[in-house]
């Protein structure tokens, strides 16, 4: 395992972080023996920062679980992070942070963001409410050690809101599609310039680059030398980066895990060759010209009140363009329309309560409606009247 030191106090952290929100879920909840399993590998190889969040259903909970139960708080970092937009009083801060070490059965939090912070503006409304007070409170009594926010905004934003405070760390989405969105490169740059250990989310946006990739895009990648799996060149682009500290990956495998260690292994910034570097050039061009909504499937549109599952009805249009439609169309019916509870594109009237929490600042409500005009077609409504009849729905 490669480590990269924090300017701010010296620590090591590992390359690679391990994302705590994709955890497999059994019963309605999450499977904590299969998540111990993976986070005991992924700490057994040196990964030593893990990542979750209040907002992640379960997930504080079972990281508590499987630090209590191995013993390894010394062991890690833990970084999780505060619903900011939820905070509308002074008591609210404890409120939610109390509730967060008692989920982590822990007594402080390593690493602790204002979540999706994402303009200056969210932050001097939380200064109004006592923000600054408080985490120098926290901090005195060492149950916060850094202070950092995440950001899903833009870079001039982004560059207001690092230069607002003396923030000890941040996280943003960055990967090889998103090199001049959100902060961007830029923003990444900036940060680091200012002595601040980056964080980096999303790297391969919700695994879109890893196994969502179109034909052309994957014939790139299979042609290449050395050759490495997509989800490798994707990291590997983030870690050729210095001003890169953490890489988080979303592992919910047990091949993950072993794949990503391994690559975060030897993974040496500047290490790309032009040769290389050229290569994802040629990946964008392909993605660009498939991937319609760039969707991560985070989940942060979800529930929608009329059920419509947003992340996979993307999915499956996104999949009728990279790998035609007859396949975007089976997986639409298969994964939306042919079960007892319907959650297509069709359902949605509107409301726009998804694109108030979309990171992605997605319109999600037009892109639906792409979605049923492409997706809804009369095959669709054929088999969606035929099917469950024949299966007895």
């Amino acid at each position: 395992m490669q480590y990269r030191v924090n300017p701010g106090n010296g620590e090591k952290l590992s390359v690679l972080g391990f994302g705590c929100m994709r955890f497999t879920r059994k019963g309605g909840g999450i499977d904590q023996e299969k998540a111990n399993r993976e986070m005991k590998l992924a700490l057994d190889n040196g990964v030593n920062y893990f990542d979750t969040a209040y907002a992640y259903p379960g997930s504080e909970e079972a990281l508590g679980k499987f630090i209590k139960e191995y013993g390894v708080r010394d062991k890690l970092n833990i970084a999780t992070k505060l619903p900011q937009y939820r905070v509308k009083k002074p008591e609210d801060f404890d409120a939610y942070f109390d509730e967060e070490l008692k989920r982590l059965q822990t007594d402080h939090v390593d690493y602790y963001l204002m979540h999706m912070m994402n303009d200056a503006e969210s932050f001097r409304r939380l200064c109004a409410l006592g923000l600054k007070e408080w985490v120098a409170k926290r901090k005195a009594a060492g149950q916060i050690r850094n202070i950092g926010f995440s950001f899903h905004g833009g870079t001039l934003q982004f560059k207001a809101l690092i230069d607002a405070w003396d923030w000890d760390f941040c996280q943003i989405q960055l990967n090889y599609m998103d090199e001049r969105t959100q902060a961007g490169v830029e923003g990444l740059e900036y940060a680091a310039s200012k002595g601040l250990p980056v964080v980096i989310m999303e790297p391969l946006r919700g695994g879109r680059l890893a196994t969502g990739l179109p034909k052309e895009a994957m014939r790139e990648f299979e042609g290449a030398s050395p050759r490495r799996s997509p989800a490798e060149w994707g990291l590997r682009w983030l870690w050729n980066r210095p001003e890169v500290t953490v890489v988080l990956s979303g592992m919910n495998d047990v091949a993950q895990v072993e794949e990503n260690c391994r690559v975060a292994s030897d993974a040496l910034p500047n290490a790309l060759t032009a040769q290389d570097l050229a290569l994802y050039e040629r990946v964008k061009d392909a993605l660009a010209r498939g991937i319609k909504v760039n969707c991560t499937g985070c989940g942060y549109c979800q529930p929608c009140p009329k059920g419509v599952a947003i992340p996979v009805c993307f999915a499956a249009y996104n999949h009728s363009y990279t790998e035609g439609m007859f396949t975007g169309l089976k997986e639409y019916m298969m994964c939306t329309t042919l079960r007892k509870v319907r959650s297509n594109a069709g359902l949605c009237v509107k409301c726009g309560k998804c694109e108030q929490h979309c990171p992605q600042h997605i319109p999600i409500r037009e892109e639906l409606a792409n979605v049923r005009r492409r997706l809804e077609n009369p095959a669709f409504k054929i088999a969606a009247a035929v099917v469950p009849r024949v299966l007895k729905y």
